[in-house]
Order: C-alpha cells, then sequence, then structure tokens
C-alpha cells in the first residue's frame, strides 16, 4: 500500500506531460488556441450607439454609420500595451484609405485624449466605451480587437490581438479586398 501511494504523484505528474505534449502538438500542428471564432462573423454589425470621447476627437458613431463602404472597427485602451504596438498598422490603414472607426475600451476621457494626441489619431471616429457594453454587444473579450465590416454593415472578419506587419499583409490587407466583392 506504502508502495501504491508513492506511485501516485508519478502518474499524475505523467498524466499532466502528456496532456501539455498533445496541446503544442495541436498548436504545432495548426490549433491556434488565441482565434476565438466569433459569433458575430456573417452577421449585421450591433446596432449600438457610442458617444464621442471628447470634443476635440471626431467622435461618436452608431452602427448605421458603418453602411454602405468597407469599414474597419477597431477596439483599444489607451493602457493596452498591445493596441500601442499596432497602432502604426491601424495608422498605416487609415493613410491609404481604409476607414477605420474606434471603439476606445474601458478607459477614462483624459487617458484616451492623451493617448491619441501623443500617438495620432487616425479614426474617423472615436465612440467612448467605458463600462464595456458595447465591446460585448460586438463579442470583444479584451483588447485590441478589429473588425472588418462590409458596406452592408456585415462582419465579415474579426481579428484577436495586435496587428502586426505580417499579419497585416497576409491577413487583414486580404479580408478587406474580399469584403469588396
Amino acid at each position: 500500500m506504502k508502495r501504491f501511494i508513492l506511485i501516485i504523484p508519478i502518474i499524475v505528474f505523467i498524466i499532466i506531460i502528456a496532456v501539455l505534449s498533445v496541446m503544442t502538438l495541436q498548436t504545432k500542428e495548426g490549433r491556434n488556441p488565441s482565434i476565438v471564432p466569433s459569433a458575430l462573423l456573417g452577421k449585421e454589425a450591433p446596432n449600438i450607439e457610442l458617444p464621442m470621447l471628447a470634443r476635440n476627437i471626431p467622435g461618436g458613431f452608431k452602427g448605421s454609420d458603418l453602411v454602405g463602404r468597407v469599414n474597419i472597427v477597431n477596439v483599444f485602451s489607451s493602457w493596452c500595451v498591445p493596441c500601442l504596438a499596432e497602432h502604426p498598422q491601424i495608422s498605416w490603414l487609415a493613410t491609404n484609405g481604409f476607414p477605420i472607426y474606434a471603439i476606445n475600451h474601458r478607459d477614462n476621457v483624459s487617458d484616451a485624449s492623451n493617448w491619441l494626441k501623443k500617438h495620432g489619431n487616425p479614426y474617423v471616429a472615436v465612440g467612448f466605451d467605458p463600462e464595456g457594453r458595447a465591446s460585448l454587444e460586438w463579442g470583444v473579450g479584451g483588447v485590441p480587437e478589429t473588425f472588418i465590416i462590409n458596406a452592408s454593415g456585415i462582419i465579415t472578419y474579426k481579428h484577436i490581438g495586435p496587428i502586426t506587419k505580417e499579419i497585416l499583409k497576409e491577413k487583414i490587407l486580404p479580408k478587406l479586398h474580399e469584403a469588396k466583392r
């Protein structure tokens, strides 16, 4: 009986190692745990109305503003380090003619305003979402998240996490061109 009690921790350790190995193999073989399918893909963008962040920042928008052309909705916060990392790519998209709307998620007015003043404001409009209620309507789990909406107001793509140069080239731009068709 003593020998069996001593073996139990070894068996548990082996099981844990086996489970972690299987999870690692799945990730290496293409199953990416950071990709969470959105229940909103293929559906109309939420018809929410967001107030403006501040008077000196173009802002406030509603779901109907996203109809008539391909648009991007980017969810960001001033306290979000990955949001800052993706900001050059968001700015590049805006400079190259892609209209981008922002949902400022769980932030405060002065921090968000200062962040946009310091790093540049590439957005057509910034909607203020201090409690995160609108973000929930969009199915946002964290920041940054980015959505592509076609001219009919349908969400055609959702990207979770920061947009890197590679992601911009390999995923975002092809999805934007696809949404234009």
